[in-house]
């Protein structure tokens, strides 16, 4: 006769004297590689750099839906980037959900020690968004304008949860781009 009582094995409860054990930066990012995550372009026009402003950009890998009544997504922004340094200011930005045939433009919002967002945006097709004021990537598979609901510290992030004013569906047909495994990919 089988005894799962007697299969399993006795913990003990950790007592609040006890250090729990804490997973390394590097092990942390190999787990969390391997999983498959969509790929955007967050972007937000800052009016306050230079006299016609600027549009800003980054690309992003932690946004997820949450919520469908009212409508709210969140995206998890590194603090002390410029990305969350403008969007501690400006309260309207908006999301371009990349499709496979994008990678180009993941990858140049992505580079460290890049030139100007100004230069960066210079010949990719966009449209200005018309609730958010932010750049909408042309050919995305779908654009998600929004307002600032909550923003909470969370390590060394800040979390945006945004309040979805418009979203679109531009390029239905294209598949998605993905992050796995520190790379871009397709579906296939």
């Amino acid at each position: 006769m089988y005894d799962a009582a007697q299969t399993q094995p006795q913990t003990q409860p950790r007592t609040e004297s006890e250090p729990e054990a804490e997973v390394s930066p590097e092990d942390f990012r190999a787990a969390l590689g391997r999983l498959a995550s969509g790929v955007v372009l967050v972007t937000a026009h800052d009016e306050e750099d230079g006299p016609r402003g600027e549009d800003i950009g980054m690309t992003a890998t932690a946004f997820m839906s949450v919520s469908l009544e009212p409508p709210l997504v969140l995206i998890s922004l590194r603090q002390d980037s410029r990305m969350d340094e403008a969007l501690s200011r400006i309260d309207h930005w908006a999301v371009s959900i990349l499709s496979e045939s994008q990678r180009h433009i993941a990858g140049r919002f992505a580079m460290k020690g890049r030139v100007s967002d100004r230069l960066l945006f210079e010949d990719i097709p966009y449209r200005r968004g018309e609730a958010s004021g932010a750049p909408l990537v042309g050919g995305a598979l779908a654009t998600i304008e929004c307002r600032t609901h909550e923003r909470m510290p969370a390590g060394d992030h800040n979390l945006l949860v945004g309040r979805v004013l418009h979203a679109t569906i531009p390029s239905p047909e294209g598949t998605p781009l993905l992050h796995f495994r520190s790379r871009y990919r397709g579906l296939g």
